[in-house]
Parts: structure tokens; sequence; C-alpha cells
């Protein structure tokens, strides 16, 4: 990776901004090029400045955390977001990942947790604090995930591996010389045997099950 990844910083404390700054100030293929303490400023400077990522916070006054990021993927579905909160329940970190985020860690994650997942990012995976999901109960142990994946069609398979690799739909439907609206179904497919509501959740699977490595 030759050029800096550009980072935007969204959250409402200063103070905080200027510790996260501190913190990605000591990596060498990160830069941030701007933040922002509130959500309609940060949506601004998104289309502004084109950033590769940008890191947020939840809680802030205004239209808040959620609102903003639903905002930004409904300009860009490609746009890369990393949740960055005090925030650990179960409800935040699900809404979150469905409102379009590619990751979410919290305040109390080890310091290099940061700049890891912004690469992991970047470079086209989801990255989630371990812990922060709970997979379906339904489905108790890796054996289950197992044998509905062997049921997969060769097609589904596909899908499910290079969903799990950080592609989007787009993209898989670019390589696999399909229509959009194909994959768009088989996805639908895939996270319904598997009884998932989110692309992260499918990644765990598959990190679990060995498809794919973080």
């Amino acid at each position: 990776m030759t050029e800096k990844i550009r980072i935007i910083l969204v959250d409402d404390h200063a103070v905080v901004r200027a510790g996260f700054r501190m913190l990605l100030a000591t990596s060498e293929t990160i830069e941030v090029i701007a933040e922002a303490a509130r959500g309609e400023q940060a949506i601004q400077q998104y289309q502004d400045l084109k950033p590769d990522v940008l890191v947020m916070d939840l809680s802030m006054p205004g239209i808040g955390g959620l609102e903003t990021i639903r905002r930004i993927i409904q300009r860009d579905s490609e746009a890369l977001i990393l949740v960055f909160s005090v925030h650990h329940e179960q409800v935040y970190v699900n809404r979150a990942l469905a409102a379009g985020a590619k990751g979410y860690i919290t305040k109390n994650s080890a310091p290099e947790q940061l700049p890891e997942a912004i690469i992991a990012i970047m470079r086209g995976g989801c990255y989630v604090e371990q812990g922060l999901i709970r997979l379906n109960s339904k489905l108790k142990n890796a054996g289950d995930y197992q044998a509905i994946i062997t049921e997969f069609s060769p097609r589904e398979f596909d899908v499910f591996r290079m969903l799990a690799q950080g592609m989007s739909v787009h993209n898989i439907a670019d390589q696999l010389c399909l229509g959009y609206k194909t994959v768009a179904n088989y996805a639908t497919q895939v996270r319904k045997k598997l009884q998932v509501a989110s692309v992260i959740e499918l990644v765990l699977i598959a990190e679990q099950l060995g498809v794919v490595q973080r």
C-alpha cells in the first residue's frame, strides 16, 4: 500500500479527536485529513474530500451517528465507515452494521485495533471487535453452519466466499460475469440459509469455518 489511507475523524469531543489523531499519527500508512464534530459536517466533508475511510462515533448532537451512516451510504454505497464507539451493546453493533458500516470497535479496545481495523476495511474486508457479535443461537456450533454450506449450490458458495472476502455485490457480479440482480438474489439466499442479517455475521461464520482468514 504505497499511498496513505486518508481518514476523516468524526466525534463531538475535541479531546477525543486529538487522542485519535495522536494514535493514528504513529502509523506510516494512515493520514487524518479532516475532523468533524457532527454528522451533518461529516456528510459535507465526505462529499468534498472523498476520504478512504470515515472513522466515527455514534453518540453526537444533531442527526447522530446512525443517521449519518445511512445518509452517506445512500449517496455512496461503497463508502467505508468504521464505528469507534463507547457502546458495546449488541443493539448498537447490529444497527450500525445494518446501516452500512464496514466495521465496529469500542473505545475500550486495544490501541492497535484502530489502525488494524482501518487497514482491514481499506483492503476490502470487514472488521468487528471480537465478542461484539453473537451469532444466531439457533445454530449452536460450526457443524451446523458447515452442514448448511455443504448444501450450497456452486454459485451460492462462490457468492458466500466472495462476500466473506469483503467484495461488493457489484464486484462479484463483474467477476462471475453475472447480472447484479442475480448476484443480489444469491446473496439474499445465502444470508437466509445461514440465518444472518449482515455481511459481518457472514464473515464471522466464514472465519469460524476457515473459508477466509482475518
